[in-house]
């Protein structure tokens, strides 16, 4: 043994590898497996690009991006055609990737620059036709509409689309109306580092939000250009679909249905909508990945079906492609169907690559076939990368891909009998249905807690209990009756999805009625979701063992230590305020911006409680606490500045005085007091204060504007008709 005979010599034993050897050649051996796998990196890098231009504080100049951008892609070029290495070839793809991504984010935000509404100290009336029918707010009924004039703006400055809270019944899309309203820019962040409304709104060119003090008015007016025309034909259509659906359905199940199937949420009951948050089954309602898969598969098979039923056919054509154009098109028709929001057109997106890809002779779904999707959509839309339902999407769908390619495939077996068929098969999909969901579910966790807060803690159950009925079921059912509602035909259909509908709804009840249902999670450093996305993409791929090299990154949301709670948060014009005591975040005026409170107490982890009413004094414009034992703020949200006895009073009892109006000058009693009014609120937005005895006031604080920075959707407004718009 260990030795061979060589010319009749007996040579000497094979020295055995070394530790370090081994090592070396399974590292090899892992980089080797990792050949057709690096060109995924790319949508990686250019996504990173995009993520960074969104994270600056000051917006950067066109021409050095475009600079960096062209000598970065010249270098890699260069290498490839003089046959560089790959160990550089590499570094310069990524590179280039990455300020590819940083130039093409500035571009798309100077092409869709439109103007953005003052904060108007007035109401004002506003003529324009309604576009949409948007989901309802907490006021009430909200509608978009394409603004023709705006009393007090010239054309230059009218936003090109306004979101407008409107009293008594929803005007339908296609009409004209005379609103008198409240105008104002689109609601900043709620907190420091909260969703910005604003960037979101500034892509969609919504300009303003606007609060309607009476009931619109149908005008007349000059036609609207063509494709204003078009949007509105095709959202009218939309509108009374979902309309025709709920008088089918009623409004509880209908509303559902509306929802899924046009993107209509006039109708949706909050209540369902809560009960569906707290299950884990809210991104039913929301037309985005699902639902395009659904709807493209069941074209795509339904197709497949009638081709392989008809010989003459199935003889001459290739019926997997016949069914690839049928998905195609039930894709696109879909996406006009539902409205094409941004979460629906990055789905389109996705099912119509993989589509294409069986038209070219490739496998549909593939790690490749996604990156490719990525590419485009981050191509098209930069700003998806700062968006959940982006990365929640790429990452579920990566991770899924993932395991179908890791899933162990077993040889067929022939003459089975059928019961054993039915039992093997069955346990196959239940087991795969299990790691599905979990494989999901531990993909988007980190996003689900780091934008939301909270964790459905028997979202996997409902998920599991309804999967079925979504996807075989309800969403088939809805597809056939919204095309067939039109003539008529549709009953039999939206029937079936209603009582699907409603199964799914009592699951959701059943299961957010658990105890513990709901897990409220204090949100992570801004930084860290960014490692736990690099986590993520690393484990899905990754090829072979050293893809759980990952799996620590991407639990970092999870784990990783969060900063100290502050002691009190003054919301966006300083017309709230909260203060935390014992874990808990007592408002200071209940009922009052209470998306605003809820938005920033679920981000810091804290439970919202209302203020008592012993020990406090409040008047019509004002509330403060008779001692410091009470509270630690006072408030003013009047419009017009406390007079200096009201100052006085403010300032007596609370360590911390905040005044939505601008105040010239100060009493003696303010001296010692950390004083903020409208001038500051103007400039920073929302702020969150903590004690820190090393400051001269006493309180360390960070604004919104600190970290939302200087960027072209960053205007403040007013923030109680923000808040209504």
């Amino acid at each position: 043994a260990g030795a061979g005979v060589m010319g009749g010599v007996i040579a000497p034993a094979a020295a055995k590898p070394t530790a370090a050897s081994r090592i070396l050649a399974f590292l090899s051996a892992q980089v080797a497996a990792q050949t057709l796998r690096w060109r995924m990196w790319a949508p990686v890098a250019f996504g990173g690009g995009c993520a960074v231009y969104f994270g600056l504080k000051v917006e950067p100049l066109l021409w050095p991006l475009l600079l960096i951008a062209a000598v970065a892609v010249a270098l890699w070029l260069v290498a490839r055609w003089k046959g560089v290495a790959r160990l550089w070839t590499l570094p310069l793809m990524l590179a280039a990737c990455f300020a590819l991504g940083l130039a093409v984010s500035k571009l798309r935000t100077d092409a869709v620059a439109a103007p953005i509404a003052p904060a108007m100290a007035e109401p004002t009336v506003v003529e324009g036709w309604v576009m949409d029918v948007d989901s309802p707010g907490s006021a009430g009924p909200r509608v978009v509409i394409a603004p023709v004039r705006v009393r007090g703006l010239t054309p230059g400055e009218t936003p090109e689309r306004l979101r407008a809270t409107v009293r008594g019944p929803i005007p339908e899309p296609g009409t004209a109306i005379r609103l008198f309203a409240i105008i104002n820019p689109p609601p900043a962040p709620a907190s420091p580092g909260a969703y910005d409304f604003g960037r979101n709104a500034y892509f969609q060119s919504l300009g303003g939000v606007a609060f309607g003090l009476g009931e619109p008015r149908a005008i007349d007016l000059a036609p609207p250009p063509w494709s204003l025309r078009a949007a509105m034909a095709v959202n009218a259509m939309r509108f009374d679909l979902a309309r025709r659906i709920v008088e089918r359905l009623g409004p509880r199940t209908g509303g559902v249905a509306a929802a899924m199937t046009t993107g209509q949420e006039a109708w949706l009951d909050p209540e369902e909508v809560e009960i569906m948050r707290d299950s884990g089954l809210a991104h039913i309602l929301s037309i985005s990945g699902l639902h395009m898969a659904v709807v493209g598969g069941f074209a795509f098979f339904l197709v497949r079906f009638l081709v392989a039923c008809w010989p003459w056919l199935a003889l001459r054509v290739s019926g997997k492609k016949v069914a690839a154009w049928g998905g195609l098109i039930a894709v696109g028709t879909y996406l006009v169907v539902s409205g094409h929001p941004p979460p629906a057109e990055r789905a389109a997106i996705t099912a119509s690559i993989a589509f294409i890809a069986i038209l070219l002779d490739r496998q549909a779904i593939t790690m490749h076939a996604l990156a490719v999707a990525a590419f485009v959509v981050l191509l098209l839309q930069p700003e998806a990368i700062v968006t959940p339902g982006f990365q929640m999407s790429f990452a579920a769908t990566a991770a899924l891909v993932a395991l179908v390619e890791a899933w162990p495939r077993r040889p067929r077996e022939i003459s089975v009998p059928w019961p054993i068929r039915v039992v093997q098969q069955t346990g196959v999909w239940l087991a795969a249905a299990v790691m599905a969901s979990l494989v999901a579910g531990a993909a988007t966790g980190p996003f689900a807690m780091q934008h939301f807060n909270r964790t459905a803690m028997y979202g996997l159950v409902a998920n599991l209990a309804t999967a079925p009925l979504s996807d075989f079921l309800i969403m088939p059912a809805l597809a056939l009756g919204a095309l067939l509602e039109p003539v008529g035909l549709g009953a039999p259909f939206l029937w079936l999805a209603g009582q699907g509908i409603g199964i799914m709804l009592a699951i959701g009840a059943w299961t957010a009625g658990l105890p513990g249902a709901v897990r409220t999670v204090a949100s992570a450093p801004d930084y860290v979701l960014p490692i736990a996305f690099l986590g993520v993409l690393f484990c899905c791929l990754w090829r072979g063992p050293l893809r759980w090299l990952g799996l620590p990154l991407a639990m970092a949301v999870m784990v990783w230590p969060r900063e100290p709670t502050p002691d009190l948060w003054i919301g966006d014009g300083g017309t709230q305020a909260a203060f935390v005591r014992e874990d808990q975040a007592v408002v200071t005026r209940p009922g009052v911006r209470q998306f605003a409170v809820d938005v920033w107490s679920r981000r810091r982890g804290v439970e919202p409680v209302e203020r008592q009413a012993e020990g406090w004094t409040c008047t019509r414009f004002s509330c403060a606490p008779d001692t410091p034992e009470a509270g630690p703020v006072a408030v003013w949200w009047g419009k017009k500045a406390p007079t200096v006895e009201q100052l006085s009073g403010l300032c007596v009892t609370a360590e911390v005085v905040s005044v939505r109006a601008s105040v010239s000058a100060l009493p003696a009693a303010c001296a010692n007091r950390l004083f903020l009014d409208g001038t500051d609120y103007a400039r920073g937005g929302a702020v969150e204060l903590w004690r820190d005895p090393a400051t001269a006031s006493g309180w360390r604080g960070v604004w919104t504007s600190d970290v939302r920075g200087d960027r072209p959707w960053s205007r403040f407004g007013d923030a109680d008709a923000a808040d209504a718009g």
